[in-house]
């Protein structure tokens, strides 16, 4: 009888040493389970974070897509548009001359002779 007894005690004291390990891993798997869960919404919260910060860079691209898109159709300095004017009334000017010399009716325009002269007095 003292045999069961001392071995009721010893598997009395083998269970508290089996239920006391048990709470120290429960307690250990609930504090990593916290930090995991911490982890997951800081994660979360930079993802967040990234998300508007690629919004608002997205904004300001489109913002600067549009600025350059104004810039470009606006309409050039009055120098340039004055110098264009005189350059395509010279066109205009030039085309029936140059038309003839291109359709084998008439000479260079410019002065081939001229160019000639020049060479043969050097």
């Amino acid at each position: 009888m003292t045999c069961l007894f001392a071995q009721e005690i010893h598997l009395s004291k083998r269970h508290e040493e089996i239920v006391s390990q048990r709470l120290i891993l429960l307690q250990k798997m609930e504090n990593k389970f916290g930090d995991q869960n911490k982890e997951k919404a800081s994660q979360v919260q930079a993802a967040e974070a990234a998300f508007q910060r690629n919004l608002s860079l997205l904004k300001d691209i489109e913002a600067a897509e549009k600025s350059l898109q104004t810039r470009i159709h606006l309409l050039p300095p009055p120098e340039v548009v004055s110098l264009e004017t005189l350059y395509w009334a010279s066109v205009e000017e030039y085309i029936p001359k140059w038309e003839q010399f291109l359709l084998g009716r008439a000479p260079c325009p410019i002065g081939v002779g001229n160019r000639n002269e020049a060479e043969n007095t050097i």
